[in-house]
């Protein structure tokens, strides 16, 4: 049985691209593999959010995660604020993790570079604070998407120096794990980059189908192809990239002739597409309703799940302590 870990910010509600880049895969693996689901509400500070903000964002995903059916009886769900240990091996990791390869992660750039005047260091710090999430747990996968690669690359980085600084053999490589698929990663309705909902573009698990037609019928097309079998425009073959997750591939199919044959009709495909992604998202969606008015449940599984974690926790760090040379008087 292996041990695997995957986390969501908490910087609001569960969108298809979590769902289809991690989340799904999350939920099936928990049925034969002891797994660790948190909602990292320590990441979520490097973008300053509203004080107010942060615990209803904590509840959302934690409502989310429940609803699309991670199981608490069958994995450990909690709040990484809950879990001090994280904190402890961050600044551990952080001792063995320099300035220039820090700097030169693609997710450092990207949002240096969206939030100019707030550039800090624990946005510098991100991929040491993940590699302490993951290894915290000695974890042996972890779901990612694609544009987590690199940050998965680091923490084995990060394990390896460790495990060579100190002459020991202790913490495992993980390996990113999708379930046998290729890793996917969900673009945004507005034909540039992932889903997300800083971005703006993302269609959340709770939408209402209203949202849901609105937000895909706003999508970026343009007057069609004019040359058949054309190869087609990033904003347009992010609308087929969400089709082939949500539709089946005997619609996939259709449109993908329509296409080729230059007679495809954008308002037909966005229909279908919205459709589709309201039935995938329908029985998510009832199942958020149910929950969100249960505060003595969510208060529960959290308790319990930040104990569970702590145990795991607690375990690796004495024997972190112990190889650093740290000893009681």
């Amino acid at each position: 049985m292996d041990i695997v870990l995957s986390g969501i910010r908490s910087t609001g509600k569960l969108h298809l691209g979590n769902y289809y880049g991690a989340l799904r895969n999350f939920i099936r693996m928990q049925e034969e593999n002891r797994c660790y689901f948190f909602i990292a509400d320590l990441h979520s500070l490097t973008t300053h959010p509203d004080p107010k903000m942060l615990h209803e964002n904590v509840k959302n995903v934690l409502v989310d995660y429940l609803a699309a059916g991670i199981d608490p009886e069958k994995s450990v769900i909690y709040v990484q604020s809950d879990v001090k240990e994280t904190i402890e091996l961050y600044l551990y990791l952080n001792m063995h993790a320099y300035l220039g390869e820090l700097s030169k992660t693609a997710s450092f750039k990207e949002k240096a570079r969206k939030q100019p005047d707030n550039v800090n260091a624990g946005l510098l710090t991100y991929p040491a604070l993940m590699a302490a999430d993951i290894l915290v747990h000695r974890a042996d996968k972890v779901p990612v998407g694609k544009d987590q690669e690199q940050h998965l690359e680091m923490t084995r980085r990060f394990a390896r120096r460790f495990n060579n600084f100190y002459g020991v053999d202790y913490f495992k490589e993980p390996v990113a794990y999708n379930f046998g698929e290729e890793l996917v990663k969900i673009p945004g309705l507005d034909g540039s980059g992932k889903m997300g909902k800083s971005e703006g573009n993302a269609i959340y698990l709770s939408d209402t189908p209203k949202e849901i037609e609105k937000k895909v019928k706003r999508a970026l097309t343009d007057s069609g192809p004019t040359v058949p079998n054309s190869e087609k425009p990033d904003y347009i073959e992010n609308l087929f990239t969400i089709l082939r997750v949500v539709s089946t591939p005997e619609v996939v199919e259709h449109y993908e002739n329509l296409w080729n044959r230059c007679e495809i009709r954008y308002g037909d495909l966005k229909k279908q597409l919205a459709e589709d992604i309201i039935t995938v998202t329908a029985p998510i969606r009832e199942r958020v309703i149910e929950l969100s008015s249960d505060d003595t449940y969510l208060r529960k599984v959290a308790q319990e799940g930040a104990e569970k974690a702590r145990v795991s926790a607690a375990a690796t760090l004495k024997d972190v302590r112990e190889i650093v040379g740290f000893k009681r008087f």
